[in-house]
């Protein structure tokens, strides 16, 4: 039986009956989501003293695994023309889960801290802001591809935003800052990435930037706060002046596009493995957090093994483990009713299904 991704990263083609899947795809997103686990795991230790090997490791991951994500879900959504099925698809595979999760965050966070946070449905706990990020980008998807200059203009938006303290609600100054990644997405097509993955020097020139990118990030990493990577403040925010934060956004925008080349250049493109796990990647990128949660509040990374390089790549190896353990199918299968409702009782009946034409 074909195993289907997400929602959130799963096109109308993978829904046709008897069309395989594309094994790329799948191990770009398992990539992309192993190395969004292990930054979250790395994050409480990085600005510790005498972590500046860390700290580079994380900026350099920081810089690409997001925006390689954000691209590979616009690219996803090349297909999503806001027709009936799939407007109930986004609502209850994407949209009911950032409620769900934000609100069990919240109360997870609260049981464990002994705090008092307030649930705040169009706030972002966390990692829900990819969510609802995810859910307007997919929404605007139909008007992006209007559009003469859809790239243009979304990267317009994205250095617009650093002008304004947006505020915290559906965490518009991330969606208005990642926004150019996934419409670069939605402009791609397969051959584009095609031809990236099955050229051999372009996978030799991805080796290289990403050995320079990494000597730049320790270079970095004592002089760059990681905030700047987060894509989530203002020039005010971040105290620095509009033509600075300007600069350096742009500059960090730049850098993540061509790492975010050489990472999809440097995919497997050949069923692997691990390539069926590429299909669970939303129930990792959730599930994770709570584990990563419970380390905090218990103090696990006051413990001295973990600053120091040998305990620090032991965190790393049980990080990518839990990562493909969370994306299994029998997690999948276990979680789905929280990952994807069926909602099927908030629905009128009657339009067309998804495997049948409109």
């Amino acid at each position: 039986m074909t195993q289907l991704a997400p929602p959130a990263l799963r096109s109308d083609n993978e829904e046709k009956p008897g069309r395989s899947r594309d094994p790329y795809y799948d191990n770009a997103k398992l990539l992309a989501v192993v190395l969004v686990v292990c930054g979250h795991f790395w994050e409480p230790l990085v600005e510790q003293p005498g972590q500046r090997h860390l700290k580079a490791l994380y900026l350099l991951v920081y810089a690409f695994h997001m925006p390689a994500f954000i691209l590979v879900s616009g690219f996803f959504s090349r297909t999503f023309t806001a027709r009936p099925h799939q407007l109930r698809r986004l609502a209850s595979g994407v949209l009911i889960p950032f409620v769900l999760w934000g609100t069990l965050l919240t109360l997870f966070n609260n049981a464990l801290s002994g705090a008092h946070a307030k649930i705040q449905p169009l706030t972002p706990v966390w990692i829900t802001w990819f969510l609802i990020a995810l859910f307007l980008w997919r929404l605007t998807a139909p008007l992006w591809r209007t559009l003469r200059a859809p790239v243009t203009i979304a990267t317009a938006l994205f250095l617009a935003s650093g002008a304004f303290s947006l505020g915290a609600q559906l965490s518009l100054t991330r969606v208005l800052q990642f926004l150019p990644f996934f419409v670069i997405g939605l402009t791609l097509r397969p051959s584009h990435l095609a031809r990236l993955r099955e050229t051999r020097w372009v996978k030799g020139a991805a080796l290289s930037v990403f050995a320079v990118a990494g000597t730049a990030a320790y270079w970095l990493a004592p002089r760059l706060g990681a905030g700047w990577l987060y894509r989530s403040s203002s020039a005010d925010e971040l105290h620095v002046s509009y033509p600075h934060w300007l600069a350096q956004s742009a500059a960090i925008y730049a850098a993540g596009l061509v790492l975010t080349a050489a990472f999809l250049a440097l995919v497997p493109h050949r069923h692997a493995w691990f390539t069926t796990l590429g299909a669970g990647t939303m129930s990792a990128f959730l599930i994770h957090a709570f584990v990563r949660q419970a380390l905090v509040h218990t103090h696990v990374y006051d413990h001295e093994p973990l600053h120091n390089p040998a305990g620090q790549a032991v965190l790393t190896v049980l990080s990518i483990a839990l990562t493909l353990l969370l994306c299994t199918r029998p997690i999948q299968q276990v979680m789905r009713p929280f990952i994807e409702p069926r909602l099927n009782w908030l629905f009128r009946h009657g339009e067309s299904s998804p495997n049948r034409p409109a």
